[in-house]
């Protein structure tokens, strides 16, 4: 199966990348920071989510993200799905936190149940066709709107981060922002599938290989 075990994120400043990550969401070696200015303007075709157990789960991500430095693009609420917040991080990255229960659960703070990378793509099944090919599994799809790949969390890929792709019209209103851009996603994926680019422009890097500046 393939994985995905990190995500690399440019960024004009590591520094000050890494002390706002370390500060809003803890994330470690699974978000990693390379230096760079990549010419890019508006919607970068992404968004990372972090799904955790409850609504105090959310705040505890989102409210240090806010104190940070992060922009609200969507407060977090509930909604008729459980309840979230989109927030977008000084570098520009999205991040969505959600959870599909409305009522605190006494979960603790600060963990995160799954890490998902969606992909906001021009055409869903040729994206999805592309990743099959190389080894990803689909776990869910909904025709030409959303497919989920699996990821195997075990003892070996405890940090496995998911991915799932979605038209990019529906990415970009899902969170909060218009759907245009151009330029550079300035994100490399790091998994097993290797040295690659995607159908959307998406770079895949080894996941063995060092992507730290």
């Amino acid at each position: 199966m393939t994985n995905i075990n990190a995500l690399t994120l440019e960024v004009s400043d590591i520094a000050t990348a890494q002390a706002f990550y370390d500060n809003a969401f803890g994330l470690g070696d699974r978000l990693r920071f390379r230096a760079g200015h990549s010419p890019t303007s508006g919607f970068r075709g992404f968004v990372i989510s972090l799904v955790v157990a409850d609504p105090t789960v959310a705040d505890s991500f989102l409210q240090p993200a806010i104190q940070a430095g992060a922009t609200v693009l969507k407060p977090a609420k509930k909604s008729f799905w459980g309840y979230g917040g989109v927030v977008q991080a000084p570098d520009g990255t999205i991040w969505k936190v959600a959870s599909s229960s409305k009522k605190p659960s006494g979960a603790p703070e600060r963990k995160v149940d799954d890490l998902v990378l969606l992909l906001g793509v021009d055409d869903v099944a040729v994206t999805k066709e592309f990743y099959v090919s190389r080894g990803l599994t689909v776990a869910k799809s909904f025709g030409r709107k959303y497919v989920e790949f699996e990821s195997e969390l075990n003892a070996v890929n405890a940090d496995s981060i998911k991915l799932a792709l979605y038209g990019r019209k529906a990415a970009a209103k899902d969170a909060g922002v218009r759907p245009d851009g151009s330029g550079s996603h300035r994100l490399v994926i790091g998994g097993d599938a290797g040295e690659l680019t995607d159908p959307d422009g998406f770079e895949w890097a080894a996941a063995t290989r060092s992507l730290l500046a």
